[in-house]
């Protein structure tokens, strides 16, 4: 699969239903030392007050997308971060013996 068919779809949360944005500019995060993405950045929403907020965007890690279809990319948020803040506590109570 390329970037370029990840265009156009629509990113929803398998969670709560909600639309996480469209894929149209993003940008892929790569591990330094493997060379596997890491995750999946969504510029953020604009509208009218956007000039007057910070820009944010939507970090979605790619462990978190469970699906991609011809429309449609379905990634479990809460399960992702549920996982990495299990292995963040891990690694430091490793880090503590």
């Amino acid at each position: 699969m390329r970037l370029s068919d990840l265009a156009g779809k629509e990113v929803i949360n398998l969670g709560d239903g909600s639309r996480l944005g469209v894929v149209d500019e993003c940008e892929l995060m790569f591990d330094d030392n493997t060379g596997r993405i890491q995750s999946l950045v969504l510029p953020g929403k604009s509208s009218v007050f956007s000039f007057f907020s910070e820009s944010r965007h939507s970090t979605i890690p790619w462990t978190a997308i469970k699906r991609i279809g011809d429309e449609v990319i379905i990634v479990d948020l809460n399960n992702a971060y549920d996982k990495m803040y299990s292995a963040y506590r891990r690694d430091r109570r490793e880090s503590e013996y």
